[in-house]
């Protein structure tokens, strides 16, 4: 048998033993950890790294990244897709993903194709007065949709409908985010964005932008998109996380044909927007088309915005110079918006130009686009 100090001073060295084995542990565990920190600091480097980002943008870039987190925290328990109430139920809404091919065997043959800034076709679809669609084509593929007037198969909603109403639909909100892999992109909308076309996201990569009449406080016209149609046309306040896609680059030419096909929709939507409330038809004046176009394009070159020329020229001496005989005359102009129906819906809830785009008297309309500066020209002849 062992004596009593025998076992004594075993089990004592057995106690030391588990102490030193407890100190170890912990030091493996606390390398273990660092190791771990260490690669994640890494990967976070390499990421920014591979970004191409510099000082300022990291930052940016971790102020987004912390704001998915905290994103992420919240909808863990329960997903996006559960968390949306929107149920999309009208035929248009269906277009986006849609062939050529599909348009044609369903809408017929479009009254014309205009070219756009962003990288696909406009297929137009319009009896003239009441109705008006367009359809933006890339690759074979609708990326996007735009319509006014009536009898539009947009369910749940309808042209018309109260800011109200459609907002029980659609749940508008100040900031969106969309996520493409690693790629964020979150819209700020301010209050004239809330007001007069806010965003809703109806699906993954889907959006639905609500124009609304601010004098009446109703749904004047939508357009359906694509994430990627939706950041081209940087149509709101956007903060983003990896880059955001190309504009095109377009030749002298190209821009003609642009020009051409905005000139023509706003003649359309002119009309259509005119019969909403129940005013005539204006029609197509060339001679005054030139006008108008002589003056969006000296606002482009001239670095200015004004209804007066540099010269002092107004509408009346431009009119004048170009041999235009008219009883009454108005003006329409515009910059930078992203395309013809965006001006169109602009110049809607401008007190002083809705005065003009629905006056009774005026019976012609000539239309001039350069680049994205637009000019409207109504007169009125006996």
């Amino acid at each position: 048998m062992q004596s009593r100090q025998n076992r004594s001073t075993k089990e004592y060295n057995e106690w030391i033993l588990i102490i030193e084995g407890s100190k170890a542990m912990r030091l493996i565990r606390a390398f273990i950890a660092f190791i771990i920190l260490f690669v994640l600091a890494l990967g976070g480097f390499y990421l920014l790294a591979k970004n191409d980002l510099t000082p300022d943008e990291a930052v940016h870039d971790m102020g987004n990244m912390l704001d998915q987190k905290k994103s992420m925290t919240k909808s863990k328990s329960v997903p996006e897709s559960k968390l949306s109430k929107i149920t999309v139920k009208g035929d248009l809404f269906q277009w986006v993903g849609k062939t050529k091919d599909q348009l044609t065997e369903n809408f017929g043959k479009p009254v014309r194709i205009d070219k756009s800034a962003y990288g696909y076709d406009w297929w137009v679809y319009t009896d003239k007065q009441d109705q008006y669609i367009q359809f933006g084509v890339e690759d074979d593929k609708v990326t996007t949709v735009y319509a006014t007037g009536d009898d539009l198969s947009i369910d749940p909603i309808y042209v018309g409908q109260s800011y109200d109403a459609v907002n029980e639909q659609f749940s508008f909100k100040k900031d969106m985010t969309y996520k493409d892999g690693v790629k964020s992109y979150t819209f700020h909308l301010n209050d004239e964005d809330m007001k007069m076309r806010p965003l809703a996201k109806i699906a993954d990569n889907l959006f639905v932008q609500c124009y609304f009449d601010t004098f009446t406080d109703k749904l004047s016209s939508i357009r359906i998109l694509t994430a990627d149609s939706l950041l081209k046309q940087r149509a709101y306040q956007i903060e983003y996380r990896g880059g955001l896609p190309d504009v095109p680059e377009l030749s002298d030419k190209e821009w003609q044909e642009v020009e051409s096909g905005m000139e023509q929709q706003i003649f359309d939507i002119t009309n259509v927007m005119r019969s909403q409330f129940d005013k005539s038809k204006v029609a197509w004046n060339k001679t005054v088309s030139e006008v108008a176009f002589l003056h969006s394009e000296d606002m482009s070159k001239n670095d200015y915005f004004s209804h007066y020329s540099k010269n002092g020229n107004g509408l009346k001496e431009r009119l004048a110079e170009k041999k235009v005989h008219y009883a009454t005359a108005g003006e329409n102009i515009a910059a930078q918006y992203p395309d013809a129906p965006a001006a169109m819906e602009g110049w809607l809830n401008s007190e002083g130009h809705r005065k003009a785009l629905l006056n009774d008297d005026y019976t012609h309309l000539g239309v001039g686009v350069y680049h994205l500066y637009y000019t409207q020209n109504f007169i009125e002849i006996p």
